[in-house]
């Protein structure tokens, strides 16, 4: 059974930074490809950044330069680290797996965590 954890979301001021974690398990995590997605109220969910086995990366453009996905294999880990947050960038975020390759650059695949909470306000 693939399980993924979010953590590390939270009430933010903008221009401050988080970083969130996403545990998972049921999965060979070294092969993985690994997504961070999200969704606003009232929005479709959206890709923000995808990493492949290998270190490819997709990033939106809204959150190029800002925001750095990352993978730790042996902790079955992969982080979003978000700096100069924007109040748009409130939003549920959303861990994703279930493709290998370079698949998950373009979309999702078909295993989701629970989310987080990200909230960027003054």
């Amino acid at each position: 059974q693939v399980l993924l954890v979010e953590s590390g979301g939270g009430l933010v001021q903008p221009g401050e930074s988080l970083r969130l974690s996403c545990a998972a398990s049921g999965v060979i995590f070294r092969i993985s490809c690994m997504g961070w997605y999200r969704q606003a109220p009232g929005k479709q969910r959206e890709l923000v950044a995808a990493l492949t086995h290998n270190g490819r990366t997709n990033y939106a453009d809204s959150v190029k330069g800002r925001f750095t996905i990352s993978r730790d294999n042996p902790k079955s880990t992969v982080y979003l680290e978000m700096n100069s947050l924007k109040p748009d960038d409130t939003a549920v975020y959303y861990c994703n797996t279930g493709l290998l390759g370079d698949l998950c650059l373009a979309r999702p695949g078909n295993y989701w965590g629970q989310g987080t909470q990200v909230t960027v306000s003054s």
